[in-house]
Formats: C-alpha cells, sequence, structure tokens
C-alpha cells in the first residue's frame, strides 16, 4: 500500500445499455441482451446510443449546440464520472484536476460531402463546381467542431476542469496511452487527481465509411464478438458510447473522504507485430502482468476483427484460469473509449466481488469472488493494452 497508489474514484459510462456506472453492472450482473440497430445502415449493425437528456450534465443550451455528437456524449459522460467520484460540485477540486481524453476526429457534413459527389458527375469543371459547394454550403464552424481537442475544451468550460489537459489520438491506442499517462502521473507525484476517458459516436456514415474502407466492418446477422471468424466482412460491430474515470492518488482520495471502486495496478501498452507471432506476444504479455496460478476473471475489449481476436482468443485459451468476458458483445466496439470501457468494468467487478454473467453462449461461468481482474484492449489494426484492476484496500 502507496500514498500514490492509483485509485479508481469516479466512473462515467454511456453506451447502448443506458447510462451510469450502476445501471451497467446491474445488466452486466444479471445478464442482458445486446441493444443492436440492423436497419439504418444496413448491411451493417451498430449499437445505439439511448435517448439521453443531454441537461442532466449540459445545463446550457447554448453549449449543447455548438457541440457535435460525439462531444456531447463524452462531455456527459465526464460529468456523470465527476459526480460519482463526489467532485462535479467543488469547484477548487475541479479547478485544479488534470484531464486526459482520448478522441478521433469530427463528424463531416455529409449532406456537402452528396453534394460534391453529385457535381463531379455532371459538371464539367469540377474544381470550379467543389469550390462553390465548399464557399457557399459549409458551415464556417464545421472545421472548429471537428478539432480534437474540442472535447476537452467542452469538458473545462461545462464542468470546469481546468488542470492540465492533454488530448491524445490513434484509436484504441488513444485509449490505451490516456489512462497509461494518468496513472503514470500519479504515481509519479506529477498528479494527484485526474479525469481520463474517451468517446465516440458510430451513428453517422463518414464514421462506417473509415471502417468500412479497411474491410473492418461485420456483415449480415449480429452474433457475439468471439463468434464472427467465418462471417462475411472484417468482423467489427460498432457502438456509440463513452467512459470517463476520475483517477486519484490514495493519499488525496484518503483525505476528501472517497471510497474507491478500486485500485489500478500495472499497466503495459505495445504495438506488437501483427501476423505470425501476435498470439505468442499477447500470452507473454498476459504472462508478464497477470497472477501467476489461479482463475482470472478477463474482461476483454476485442473488436471482433478476425486476426485480432483470433489472436486474443488463442493467448486466452492457452491459459486456462482465465475466464473471459467480451464486452463489445453488449456495446459495440467504441474505439477511443474500448480501453477506458474495459477498466471501468473491471473496477466494477472488484467492487461488487462479482464476475459479470456470460456476455456470450460460449463464456465459461465464473467461480469465485474477483478481487484481482485483468482488463485488455487489443486493437483491431494497431496497438495493445492490459491493465490490472484490484481491491482498493
Amino acid at each position: 500500500m502507496s500514498a500514490r497508489d492509483v485509485l479508481i474514484t469516479g466512473i462515467g459510462l454511456v453506451s447502448s445499455l443506458g447510462e451510469g456506472a450502476g445501471r451497467h453492472w446491474k445488466l452486466f450482473a444479471g445478464g442482458t441482451e445486446p441493444v443492436v440497430d440492423r436497419e439504418r445502415f444496413a448491411p451493417y449493425t451498430v449499437h445505439p446510443l439511448p435517448a439521453i437528456d443531454w441537461g442532466l450534465q449540459i445545463a446550457k443550451r447554448g453549449d449543447q449546440r455548438q457541440m457535435e455528437t460525439w462531444q456531447r456524449l463524452g462531455t456527459y459522460a465526464a460529468g456523470l464520472a465527476l459526480e460519482d467520484a463526489g467532485a462535479k460540485d467543488d469547484e477548487a477540486l475541479c479547478g485544479s484536476m488534470d484531464m486526459i481524453v482520448a478522441a478521433g476526429g469530427g463528424e463531416r457534413d455529409v449532406t456537402v460531402d452528396a453534394s460534391i459527389m453529385a457535381a463531379s458527375e455532371t459538371e464539367a469543371d469540377v474544381g470550379v463546381a467543389i469550390n462553390r459547394i465548399l464557399t457557399t454550403d459549409l458551415r464556417p464552424t464545421l472545421f472548429l467542431a471537428q478539432l480534437s481537442n474540442l472535447l476537452a475544451g467542452n469538458i473545462s468550460i461545462v464542468h470546469k476542469v481546468t488542470g492540465s489537459s492533454r488530448t491524445f489520438m490513434g484509436e484504441e491506442g488513444s485509449g490505451i496511452s490516456a489512462i497509461e499517462t494518468a496513472a503514470a502521473r500519479i504515481r509519479s507525484g506529477q498528479s494527484s487527481i485526474a479525469l481520463v476517458g474517451g468517446a465516440f459516436q458510430t451513428e453517422h456514415p463518414d464514421m462506417l465509411l473509415s471502417y468500412e474502407l479497411g474491410g473492418h466492418l461485420h456483415r449480415g446477422d449480429w452474433k457475439p464478438v468471439w463468434s464472427r471468424a467465418r462471417s462475411e466482412g472484417g468482423g467489427v460491430v460498432t457502438g456509440s458510447g463513452a467512459a470517463f474515470l476520475v483517477l486519484e492518488s490514495r493519499e488525496h482520495a484518503e483525505r476528501r473522504g472517497r471510497a474507491a471502486y478500486a485500485r489500478l495496478g500495472e499497466i503495459r501498452s505495445a504495438a506488437m507485430r501483427r501476423g505470425d507471432g501476435h498470439a505468442a506476444a499477447i500470452a507473454a504479455a498476459i504472462d508478464s502482468i497477470g497472477p501467476a496460478a489461479g482463475d482470472l476473471l478477463t474482461i476483454s475489449g476485442a473488436s471482433g476483427a478476425h486476426a485480432a481476436t483470433a489472436a486474443e482468443t488463442e493467448a486466452l485459451v492457452a491459459r486456462p484460469g482465465l475466464v473471459a468476458r467480451g464486452l463489445s458483445s453488449l456495446t459495440g466496439h467504441l474505439k477511443e473509449a474500448q480501453f477506458p470501457f474495459a477498466v471501468a468494468t473491471a473496477a466494477l467487478a472488484v467492487r461488487n466481488g462479482a464476475a459479470p454473467a456470460p456476455f456470450a453462449a460460449d463464456e465459461k461461468p465464473f467461480a469465485g469472488t474477483p478481487g484481482t481482474v485483468l482488463a485488455t484492449t487489443i486493437g483491431y489494426g494497431s496497438s495493445e493494452g492490459l491493465a490490472i484492476v484490484t481491491k482498493a484496500e
């Protein structure tokens, strides 16, 4: 036990299942069916956002209007985490709180894109047509709304979190780096409390296009994350959601009398060579971070991508004591928010002293009380992250 142990004292979650740490744990523990939309973006399936009253965490309508959906989503989840940590109404605490956000790019104006594509089929001079459409149809504020660091900016404006601020980009790797950096700063004494997390909004054609151009999206009937290997497409079913955590040093949490969900232990990040040897590299990383023996509950952020998920499956099966729960079966792939969501779910399991019910028929039951939980995220294209979450005692 150390004064600089990293404790998880607040969790803010939003997914297709609803919002809040309590609701998610109730559904995870009791067993639930995924919420999916098979029609809007057919042949692709998505896990859609639930109905959200944005005003509960973003009071001013003006603030809501100037944000794209992914920014509202992240700002909302950040508010849930601050509220859960007992920090939301403490201006002095939020004013000194550091923030690390995992973010992607903004949403494109699909109507303008469609106009340009249509003009390219009929206009003699496509360049002239593009300039005309961009100067007349494109919103001047669109480029500001696309800035990745505006999610952190909006959180600062709405929730008054005004300590140091960092934004990482790079799909799942950004979420891994955000958690790893926040924890390292707390352990080194550079920070005492930090808000960290990410958000992803998939219900937008350009977001799905970016996956499909790489051949990543699953087609056909929905299947659990472990069961897509022989299905058409690339295996990834995306979801809209967000996950934010409040991390703080043990000393800081005890000073303000806050109980913790769990302690965030060792974190490993990597950029492993894909292909032959990937499964062995994942297994070696798990062996280096996990307990030497005994059953180990594993909250996996597997995306369903054929090669990456096959490699993770091989690594997990090679260690019989590992009992995995494939988070994406219920939430969809959350890109930047994938690792923070997996870590948050691991913390909920530790706090409640129980494993989530199997998320799919081929997942094994877990006997006993999970005092230590492994959270993993093996990126669909690159980046690997693992974290150990234990009791806060």
